[in-house]
């Protein structure tokens, strides 16, 4: 047992230098050491999903990806006995490091992260360098569900309607919220009560935080003050402030594959294969998807399905992937080269993300917040390894929730345009470290702006638009599968997205100013943005050059591949998810979305997959 254990406390200490060097997390050694002791069971490494060393000839099942949806996916449809699945992911395992929350940014940009930047623009992201967002994207079994923030959102009714308004059969609030239930272990009991929208005994917990500061509650205060309810926004109505619920069991995050792939990894008909990368979706003459060619081990292989082959590689990979296959845009598939077996001018465009205005943070008179020198430390390592509690399962601050309805929406209505994010952190909390790092802002930007206040006490308020009309598009770089596509992200394209940020900017400066916030000497880092500086202060034109500046991805790209009706020449995918023009072959992930969604994607793209996987289910069940 004890050499057990010191096996797997060396190889959690390799996986940290590796991942960020040991130097920047000093703690790291008595962390894991305490973390493989007192959770060994959980953290054995035989509760993790296998990976063949052999792929079969053949299955019923493909699915490719194992991220948010594809999990579900393989998951669901290896619950029938009588099929055979395979499920491909380009990534490797989780560690011990992935599972806990307030480690979340420095895996951004290691070996869990695809690495993606947009194409250098003009319209937005002005401080971060070579003007390129960083596109975080999980390259890791669980996919983004092991790098994101955990939070459980599923948007709001008026979206799903408006779906199935769009002509997609099928996708109302009242059709679908029966599947956000099928996943959900709500393990707040209050609100478990609530049997109308929430459920036990789902795969995927959904709990609150095991630890929040004294603004968590304090933004709550605020809220009231400025005539807002506190409420379920995962409930009847969504317009309000709450505190954040997370895919969080124990204290310890709860990804895709955790939820849904570590409890059958003995399942005789489900094989998973990582560090595996499909190249190239095989389809035959009578255009029907038949196999799939893969690159495993250095060598290329193939395999066929005798059912269906269903892609989740997310936003980015799924079209590229469709388009590497000959399903997109005729002229630009000719352009490289590319047979065409599809023509289909919406793949790899419709492109949606909420982004958020960064850097809005307001200093304090007391030591309450997440400055991560103070709270990151050998007792904080000791207390979450023993009990599952403290400031290490934070996830990254984010305590409390607003949804509101700027000045340009129908504030008669409950369907927000504006999310407030809450945290009780900002980008200088940790030194200009890692936050600086993730958001991949330039030196010259942090410096002019933040490090004055580096390690200070302060809350960050960071409004997101949430139903943008901005659009961006993927394209192929070149035919070779591993070179990354081009991203064009679009964000700002569209003046009414700036004008309802800015007003968010104005809703966060209120909030700021509210007697909850002023009891701990509340005030606002007026911090001149370096792009900025030739406008007058506090003005329209000087918040939406503030916007395009410190311009933050929430990580919600979707609608790439969108679903629509025959109708559409722009769908790619039907309302069962089937791909226009090949049999055979569907997508199921986030970029089936037609329109994003009011909050968080996570909770939703699981939902997509729960109901994928029963009409896939469905179909093939005689």
């Amino acid at each position: 047992m004890v050499v057990e254990i010191s096996t797997v406390i060396a190889g959690a200490l390799k996986a940290a230098g590796g991942l960020f060097g040991l130097s920047k997390l000093w703690f790291l050694p008595t962390f894991l050491a305490a973390l493989t002791y007192y959770n060994y069971d959980l953290y054995d490494p035989e509760s993790q999903p296998i990976s063949v060393s052999k792929i079969n000839s053949e299955y019923d099942f493909i699915v490719i990806g194992a991220g948010s949806a594809g999990s579900v996916v393989a998951s669901r449809l290896s619950e029938n006995k009588d099929w055979s699945v395979l499920l491909l992911e380009a990534g490797n395992q989780e560690t011990e490091l992935t599972d806990v929350p307030i480690l979340s940014l420095y895996l951004h940009g290691s070996r869990y992260d695809w690495k993606y930047k947009t194409e250098p623009s003009d319209t937005a992201c002005q401080a971060m360098k070579e003007n390129r967002c960083c596109w975080t994207r999980g390259k890791v079994i669980g996919g983004s569900s092991v790098l994101n923030t955990m939070l459980y959102i599923r948007g709001n009714r008026r979206d799903y309607d408006q779906w199935a308004e769009m002509g997609n059969t099928g996708w109302s609030y009242e059709e679908i919220l029966p599947y956000f239930l099928k996943s959900q272990d709500q393990r707040n009991p209050y609100l478990a009560k609530n049997r109308r929208y929430h459920a036990t005994g789902g795969l995927l917990s959904v709990d609150d935080a095991p630890w929040l500061s004294p603004l968590g509650i304090a933004f709550l205060q605020a809220g009231e003050e400025m005539g807002y309810p506190i409420r379920d926004i995962n409930g009847e109505n969504q317009t309000g402030f709450a505190l954040f619920q997370y895919t969080m069991r124990r204290g310890m995050r709860v990804s895709a594959a955790k939820a849904f792939l570590n409890p059958f990894r003995l399942r005789k008909n489900l094989d998973i294969s990582l560090n595996t990368l499909a190249l190239k979706i095989l389809i035959d003459n009578k255009k029907r998807a038949y196999g799939i060619q893969y690159l495993k081990d250095g060598k290329i292989g193939t395999v066929k399905a005798k059912r269906e082959i269903i892609l989740s590689g997310g936003t980015v990979n799924s079209p590229q992937l469709l388009m590497l296959s000959g399903i997109g845009p005729r002229e630009h598939l000719l352009q490289h080269g590319i047979g065409v077996i599809a023509d289909s001018p919406g793949v790899g465009e419709n492109i949606q993300d909420h982004i958020a205005v960064g850097g809005m943070v307001f200093l304090v008179d007391y030591p309450i917040s997440l400055v991560m020198k103070r709270v990151v430390n050998v007792n904080s390592a000791l207390r979450y390894a023993v009990a599952g509690e403290g400031p290490l399962t934070s996830s990254v601050g984010l305590e409390t929730v607003a949804f509101l309805t700027t000045k340009f929406g129908n504030q008669s209505d409950d369907w927000p345009d504006i999310e407030l994010m809450l945290t009780s952190g900002g980008t200088n909390s940790d030194g200009g470290s890692n936050v600086k790092r993730a958001h991949c802002l330039t030196d010259s930007f942090y410096d002019s702006v933040f490090k004055e206040i580096n390690d200070k006490d302060v809350f960050g308020i960071f409004p997101m638009i949430m139903r943008p009309k901005s659009r961006g598009t993927i394209r192929l770089r070149s035919k070779d599968p591993l070179q990354p596509p081009l991203i064009y992200h679009g964000y700002l394209s569209h003046p009414d997205d700036v004008k309802v940020l800015r007003e968010g900017v104005k809703a966060g400066l209120a909030l700021g100013e509210t007697q909850a916030m002023k009891r701990f000497g509340a005030r606002f880092h007026n911090k001149a943005l370096p792009g900025c500086k030739h406008l007058p202060e506090y003005t329209d034109e000087y918040w939406e050059c503030y916007i395009r500046q410190y311009t933050m991805t929430i990580y919600h790209m979707s609608g790439s591949n969108k679903m629509g009706p025959p109708t559409d020449p722009m769908a790619v995918v039907d309302p069962t998810l089937k791909v226009y023009g090949v049999s055979n072959l569907r997508v199921i992930d986030a970029s089936i979305m037609p329109l994003i969604p009011t909050g968080n994607i996570n909770a939703p793209t699981i939902m997509i997959a729960e109901k994928g996987a029963d009409m896939i289910a469905e179909e093939w069940k005689t």
